[in-house]
């Protein structure tokens, strides 16, 4: 059952590279973001990159890993991976999958038994917005 919001960030794009093309026909994207917003209704800054391979389909099989930091010091680090399709020019994209967290701060510690389900929308020109709930 989809459980509460466990945190929400605004994001920018710091990067994007091509890494290969693994059949010669799909390519592997490599993409770099920073963002800064709540987790746990903490203020966090957070920094990631994530590889994503574009399917026959037209869909895209993305992962990634990120790291995210309070005020205070604290962290907190994250893997997942999602399903991502186009929506608009410039690359506008829409994200959905889940992600799994890894902490020893207080703040966040409780993260380290929730499966996250993100939702991930960038609006082509480096911006996006991220969205992730619990999993119960």
């Amino acid at each position: 059952m989809l459980g509460d919001r466990i945190g929400t960030q605004s994001t920018t794009e710091t990067g994007r590279r091509v890494l290969a093309t693994a059949d010669g026909l799909h390519p592997v994207v490599e993409v770099s973001f920073e963002g800064t917003g709540t987790v746990l209704g903490v203020g966090v800054k957070e920094f990631a990159t994530y590889e994503s391979q574009m399917r026959s389909d037209g869909t895209l099989f993305g992962e990634g890993q990120g790291v995210g930091m309070s005020e205070s010091g604290e962290t907190y680090s994250w893997h997942g991976s999602g399903i991502g399709r186009f929506t608009g020019p410039g690359g506008a994209m829409s994200w959905r999958g889940s992600v799994f967290f890894d902490s020893d701060a207080e703040a966040f510690v409780q993260l380290n038994d929730t499966v996250g389900l993100f939702e991930y929308d960038t609006d082509g020109t480096g911006a996006g917005k991220v969205l992730v709930f619990e999993w119960k």
